[in-house]
């Protein structure tokens, strides 16, 4: 099935939430789902258009038509006083079209995270980030703690959603628990949407 995808969508600054990006995506194509990762451009301080329609280098902007044909969405940004980055605020707000026609509606999604110090923001980020799926008849999905790492992970992990501690480590580098926890976030939305299809 063509539109049969996971679509990984992040804005990361520091490569942190780029680097949970891609476990999820491991994750994912474990069980043979395709996976499309995209990003966001940066938000100018300038009124005109500065930012390339393509990027230069790393993942493709993300389009409406990604989000209209994926099966599933992972959506990731960085802590910003509590909140997700302007960024990709911005690239969700202009959503609304896809939210009166029910576009993205019974599509399965999880949120993720980084942030630079231990309970800096994490888990109100990601319910930012589970609001505007609610908003859009979306089917939310947390981290169980049938993943083991979750119950003794001493950095990022939340029952909310992937997450990452910058400060924990001083690196974008995952830890071991973090990266399973994200890639087991993306295997069990794959077999979301198998289950879903079959």
């Amino acid at each position: 099935m063509e539109n049969n995808f996971l679509l990984v969508l992040f804005y990361s600054a520091s490569g942190s939430v780029k680097n949970i990006a891609h476990a999820i995506a491991d994750g994912a194509e474990d069980t043979g789902m395709n996976v499309k990762i995209r990003t966001v451009p940066k938000i100018s301080a300038n009124s005109e258009k500065v930012e390339p329609a393509i990027p230069e280098e790393g993942e493709i902007y993300c389009t409406k038509e990604d989000l209209i044909n994926c099966s599933a969405i992972a959506i990731g940004t960085p802590t910003r006083f509590g909140s997700m980055a302007a960024p990709l605020k911005y690239f969700l707000d202009s959503t609304g079209d896809l939210w009166a026609t029910n576009s993205l509606e019974d599509k399965p999604g999880i949120a993720f995270t980084s942030t630079g110090s231990m309970h800096g923001g994490q888990e109100i980020t990601l319910f930012n980030i589970l609001t505007y799926m609610l908003h859009q008849g979306m089917i939310v999905c947390g981290t169980p703690y049938s993943f083991s790492e979750l119950n003794k992970t001493k950095s990022g992990g939340t029952p909310y959603g992937a997450s990452h501690v910058e400060g924990f480590n001083s690196s974008n580098e995952l830890t071991n628990d973090e990266y399973q926890i994200a890639k087991k976030s993306g295997k069990r939305l794959a077999n979301l949407v198998n289950k879903i299809n079959a």
